[in-house]
């Protein structure tokens, strides 16, 4: 099996379990693969370990609860499986440049890290990594 269709198959077990426990050893075991095999091929493939693609996904996830709805912060820090708001709130700060707070106030939803996606082209398939930057803070 191609290193590509073993980082699409992680990418979509990630994707439908994103609200679950998402230890590489409950992945691996799905997927029939070692660990360390998912590991190395997904890091190789994508410039991302599967730990920092799922937290992107999560946080993002998170952003988009805080800016288009009014659920409570610690409940959407729970949802992300952060064990604190204070937890919750330093993880976001890092990754968004700004506090929940701050972001539900700007209220604009803006996607740091998307699904990763495969895209077919003439001599097979590419990935897209999509992860932007920038800071919302007012």
């Amino acid at each position: 099996m191609s290193k590509k269709t073993v980082v699409k198959k992680t990418v979509d077990y990630i994707e439908t379990h994103i609200d679950e426990d998402l230890p590489l050893d409950k992945i691996a075991n799905a997927l029939n693969y070692s660990k360390f095999y998912i590991a190395r091929i997904f890091t190789e493939e994508t410039k991302c370990t599967v730990y920092k693609y799922i937290q992107g996904r999560r946080l993002t996830l998170a952003a988009k609860k805080l800016a288009e709805t009014r659920q409570p912060i610690v409940e959407i820090a729970y949802e992300a499986h952060y064990d604190s708001q204070q937890a919750f709130t330093l993880a976001f700060k890092q990754f968004y440049g700004c506090t929940p707070k701050i972001y539900r106030k700007n209220g604009i939803f803006y996607p740091k890290q998307s699904k990763i996606s495969m895209r077919r082209f003439f001599d097979g398939y590419t990935f897209m990594h999509y992860s932007g930057g920038g800071k919302l803070a007012a």
